[in-house]
């Protein structure tokens, strides 16, 4: 009985330290995916690191560190794709809002309401455009694919943006192209989403006249969007592709700083850019540059 009593004796206590033992080691373990979970949650940039950790830790560490980044990476694709989904599909909304607005405030004819029709229908495919582009888009950047397919003959998309852009009581605007005819490597919806947001900007602060010219050089075809505004301010030139970043908040304008960053990234997809040319003295000039289709 004394032999039964003291091998019941021992066997509790190997398995209370056992317990505590494999509980301590297991203790940073334990605080490592706490920690990793809240930082998951918020898409922090704080990391372990493999710095005064034990070998087995440092692996996990590591591990964890990866995870973190693709979730953070994952967040942030998400948060850009919502505000570009926001920013892109206001004005089809405005347009909206506006012709229901005027068609509530007094009697309209027959053919005045199938004209309200026709301007809410066109606003709605727009709006539908709009989505498919982008999401389109994010989809193949998630699959890791280097271009959009598909070829648009640039002149006239730009003419129809033109008379869609541009009120025709207030701004002029010209359209010069080398050549009637020029393909550019990139989906007619594509073409759309990259030159509305510069136009849209070019109507904005324009005196009277914004200017389109087409041009082809040898391996690209070039898209400058020129206004006779006040232009951008030259402390302000860094930060034109800035997600979210505006000249002057107080200058009349609702606009939320995505139109610039989210034309260069869609140009850069396909194997473009949009850039600024700071050299341009009267208003402002902005450059799409994109292949030859």
């Amino acid at each position: 009985m004394a032999s039964l009593i003291l091998d019941a004796a021992m066997l509790a206590c190997m398995y209370v330290l056992t317990r505590l033992s494999v509980g301590r080691a297991l203790r940073p373990m334990q605080s490592m995916t706490d920690k990793a979970a809240q930082w998951s949650a918020v898409g922090s940039e704080t990391r372990f690191g493999a710095e005064h950790q034990p070998v087995e830790l440092a692996r996990l560490g590591g591990s964890l560190d990866v995870l973190l980044d693709r979730i953070r990476t994952v967040l942030r694709h998400e948060r850009q794709l919502t505000g570009e989904l926001s920013h892109e599909l206001r004005t089809p909304l405005t347009r909206m809002v506006v012709e229901l607005d005027w068609w509530q405030v007094r009697p309209r004819s027959a053919q005045e309401t199938r004209a309200t029709h026709q301007v809410l229908a066109e606003a709605a495919q727009s709006m539908r455009t709009i989505c498919d582009t982008l999401l389109n888009d994010a989809r193949d950047r998630a699959l890791d694919h280097a271009a959009v397919p598909g070829t648009t003959d640039v002149v006239p998309t730009l003419e129809r943006l033109l008379r869609q852009s541009c009120p025709p009581d207030r701004i002029r605007t010209s359209l010069k192209t080398c050549t009637p005819v020029v393909q550019a490597a990139a989906a007619p919806a594509l073409l759309e989403r990259i030159v509305s947001p510069l136009l849209a900007n070019a109507v904005r602060y324009a005196h009277t006249l914004v200017t389109v010219v087409v041009r082809r050089t040898a391996d690209a075809v070039c898209l400058d969007v020129t206004d006779d505004g006040p232009g951008v301010p030259a402390v302000f030139v860094e930060e034109l592709f800035v997600p979210g970043r505006r000249a002057d908040h107080d200058d009349g304008h609702d606009g939320a700083g995505l139109g610039l960053p989210l034309a260069r990234r869609l140009a850069r997809s396909v194997g473009g850019d949009v850039s600024f040319d700071p050299g341009h003295q009267s208003g402002a000039r902005f450059t799409v540059s994109l292949p030859v289709g």
